[in-house]
């Protein structure tokens, strides 16, 4: 498994629960911020399953 894939996951529970944090506390520079980190998250995730599909493809095709 790519290591995108984990970093990814990583970040986007740790932006979900800023998001969260901050609405709680009515601070939106943190909701926003954990928002960000959480999509950040999403996009380096889906990079890394594109990774590990390239890889297995190519086994495939050798």
């Amino acid at each position: 498994m790519d290591k995108n894939r984990t970093e990814g996951t990583k970040h986007e529970v740790k932006g979900a629960v800023k998001e969260a944090t901050g609405k709680v506390t009515g601070d939106r520079s943190k909701e926003l911020g954990g928002n960000i980190e959480k999509n950040a998250g999403k996009v380096q995730k889906e990079a890394g399953k594109a990774a590990d599909h390239v890889r297995e493809d190519s086994r495939k095709h050798h």
